[in-house]
C-alpha cells in the first residue's frame, strides 16, 4: 500500500479530493495484483487525506483480500447490481471532486458515480496517474529485460524453423508457442508476422493463405509480457534472398535506428529524437515510404509515454524506456521496421534489447 501515497499527491497536484483507479496497469501498480477489467465495475477510490475506499465484485472478494488492502469494502452481488455500491461509497467518503483514469475507466463506471452523487465533479486525470509510471524502477527495468530477453530467445528459434512455402499464420502460430516455451507469463500484445506485400502495412496480419516465397521480406513485432511487463521488439529479415532494393532499404531504417542511439540522452526532447531519426529516412531515396513516428514508451503498457514524435517536447529523463522504431513502408511492395526498446540512462541510453540487427536472410 505504500505506492498510495503517490496517487494522494497526485489528487493535491491536481486540486481534487480522490483518485480513483480501475483493473489496468495502475490499479496492478498500485495493488501489487492484475485483475479483470469486465461488465463487472470494480474501483478503488484513493482520498487525498484518509483512508482509501473500494468497490469490489462479490466474486472477487477472495482475491481482493491477498491485496491486503487498509480501507472500506463495498461489494456487490450480479443478481442485485451495483448501484447501492456505489451510494455506499460516496455517502462513506464524502468528496466532491474526483480524477479518473481518462484512457481506461469506461463510461458506465462514471455514470454510476454520478448517478450515487449528481455533483460529484470527475476530471481527467490519466497524464498524471500514468505519469507516476514514467520513469522506471530498478525493478521495473529487470521485469522489462525479463520479457525481453524471452522474447528474444523465442524469435531465435522460430527464425532456425523458417521454410519457403510456409504460411504467415504457420509462422505466427510457431512464435506464439515459443515465446510461452521460453517462459512467457502472455503475450504483450497480438504479434504481427507479415510477409511480402503485407510488411507494407505497420499493423498487418498474418494470413493463412500466403505462403512465404524466396525474396520476401518477413517481419516479425511481437513481445512477451512478464511479472506484468511487456517487451515490444521488430525485426525485419529476407527469406532466401533479398533484392538491391530491399538490402537499400532496410541499411537506411538501420541507420536511422543507430541516429536514435547517437542523439538521445537525458535532457534531449522526444521532438529532437525523432526529428534525427526521420532526418535520416527523410535524407534518403525513400522519404515517400515514411509512414509512423519513431517510437513510444514502453512498461506496463505496450504504448504509454513518452511519445517519440516531432511536437512532442517532453524532456527524456534517466529511467524512461521508450522504442526506436523507424520504418520504411511501400505498398504494394514491401516494409522494413527495426525496433529496440531503450532504456534512458544518466548519461545516454542502453539498448535493452540485443538481438542482432544486420541484415539477415534465413530460408537459404
Amino acid at each position: 500500500m505504500s505506492k498510495l501515497s503517490e496517487y494522494r499527491q497526485v489528487a493535491r497536484d491536481l486540486n481534487v479530493d480522490a483518485v480513483a483507479l480501475v483493473p489496468g496497469p495502475n490499479f496492478t501498480r498500485a495493488f501489487g495484483k492484475p485483475f479483470m477489467s469486465h461488465e463487472r465495475p470494480f474501483l478503488a477510490v484513493i482520498p487525498e487525506e484518509g483512508a482509501p475506499a473500494a468497490i469490489v465484485p462479490n466474486l472477487e472478494l477472495g482475491s481482493w483480500a491477498l491485496v491486503e488492502f487498509d480501507g472500506a469494502v463495498f461489494d456487490w452481488r450480479d443478481q442485485d447490481g451495483y448501484d447501492a455500491a456505489f451510494a455506499a461509497l460516496t455517502e462513506h467518503l464524502k468528496i466532491g471532486s474526483l480524477a479518473v483514469e481518462g484512457q481506461v475507466m469506461r463510461v458506465f463506471v462514471q455514470v454510476a458515480l454520478t448517478k450515487a452523487q449528481s455533483d460529484l465533479r470527475i476530471v481527467d486525470g490519466e497524464k498524471a496517474i500514468s505519469g507516476l509510471r514514467v520513469i522506471k524502477s530498478e525493478a521495473d527495468v529487470a521485469a522489462l529485460q525479463v520479457a525481453i530477453d524471452v522474447s528474444e530467445r523465442a524469435l531465435s528459434h522460430v527464425l532456425d524453423g523458417v521454410q519457403i512455402g510456409q504460411t504467415e499464420k504457420q509462422i505466427e502460430s510457431a512464435l506464439i508457442q515459443a515465446l510461452f516455451a521460453e517462459g512467457a507469463d502472455d503475450l504483450a500484445f497480438s504479434p504481427i508476422v507479415v510477409a511480402g506485400d503485407n510488411t507494407a502495412r505497420p499493423h498487418g496480419k498474418a494470413r493463412s493463405d500466403y505462403a512465404v516465397q524466396e525474396g520476401d521480406a518477413l517481419l516479425f513485432d511481437f513481445g512477451a509480457r512478464k511479472d506484468g511487463f511487456a517487451a515490444d521488439i521488430t525485426r525485419t529479415v529476407f527469406v532466401g534472398d533479398v533484392s538491391d532494393e530491399g538490402r537499400a532499404v532496410y541499411e537506411t531504417v538501420l541507420a536511422a535506428n543507430l541516429r536514435g542511439f547517437e542523439v538521445a540522452k537525458p535532457g534531449v526532447t522526444a521532438h529532437q529524437i525523432d526529428d534525427a531519426v526521420t532526418g535520416v529516412l527523410e535524407a534518403s531515396p525513400f522519404v515517400d515510404r515514411i509512414r509512423t513516428k519513431t517510437g513510444h514508451g514502453l512498461g506496463r503498457e505496450v504504448h504509454e509515454a513518452p511519445y517519440i514524435m516531432r511536437g512532442n517536447h517532453e524532456v527524456m529523463r534517466e529511467g524512461m524506456v521508450w522504442t526506436n522504431e523507424p520504418g520504411l513502408y511501400d505498398l504494394g511492395n514491401f516494409g522494413v521496421r527495426i525496433e529496440d526498446d531503450m532504456l534512458v540512462t544518466a548519461d545516454g541510453v542502453r539498448a535493452l534489447t540485443s538481438f542482432p540487427k544486420e541484415l539477415l536472410i534465413v530460408a537459404r
